[in-house]
């Protein structure tokens, strides 16, 4: 899901902002309980994966009720929900926040980006009980992921690599990391493995 009206959109990054599909505007009067299976199939498909991005027009935001109520249809659905979210934090982004069972706060490796993280951090850890920090390189001077983690006071879920070619998909090729392998690829499978296991240790 994309909860971030002001990123270019998820569906462009997948080359897919002409696919077939509903938009969160069309979400924008949803109250109380969204179906689960309606949802997934409204939304458009790209490369095995559904997608809820922006449209191109002048709506830059979807009230809190609607949030709540199709990211609580995508949970039931079951399966892993993925939310990119914005720096800022409004009511929308605080109620998708809410839902979130673990965030991932992904930060360059220098001063300027570790500053403004930390106030990122602040607010959002008021919201999110498992926040985590992933690190991206190349890193400044006394700087490596350790480092960064420890500034931050966050645990640290892993260093980000550099993906090569991670650019928009021409012609319906897939996106980089999609073939399970290079390193993006390998950083998720390792994230998802851990948190897999940590959340089967909690039950």
């Amino acid at each position: 899901m994309d909860a971030d009206p002001l990123g270019g959109g998820l569906d462009v990054l997948l080359g897919g902002e002409s696919a077939e599909g509903l938009r969160w505007p069309a979400f924008a009067a949803s109250r109380g309980r969204v179906g689960g299976g309606a949802l997934e199939e409204s939304l458009p498909e790209l490369h095995s994966l559904r997608l809820l991005s922006w449209d191109r027009g002048d709506c830059v935001a979807v009230p809190p009720p609607a949030v709540r109520a199709v990211l609580a249809a995508a949970r039931r659905r079951g399966g892993t929900v993925v939310v990119d979210l914005p720096r800022r934090l409004d009511d929308g982004v605080a109620e998708a926040l809410a839902q979130l069972d673990l965030a991932l706060l992904v930060v360059p490796a220098e001063l300027r980006a570790l500053a403004a993280a930390g106030r990122v951090a602040a607010a959002v850890g008021m919201v999110v009980r498992d926040l985590r920090v992933a690190v991206r390189g190349p890193y400044a001077p006394g700087l490596d992921d350790q480092e960064v983690a420890r500034l931050l006071g966050l645990p640290l879920a892993g260093e980000v690599p550099v993906e090569p070619g991670l650019l928009r998909p021409q012609g319906g090729a897939k996106p980089p990391g999609a073939t399970g392998r290079g390193p993006l690829a390998r950083f998720c499978t390792q994230f998802w493995e851990r948190a897999l296991v940590e959340a089967g240790g909690a039950r």
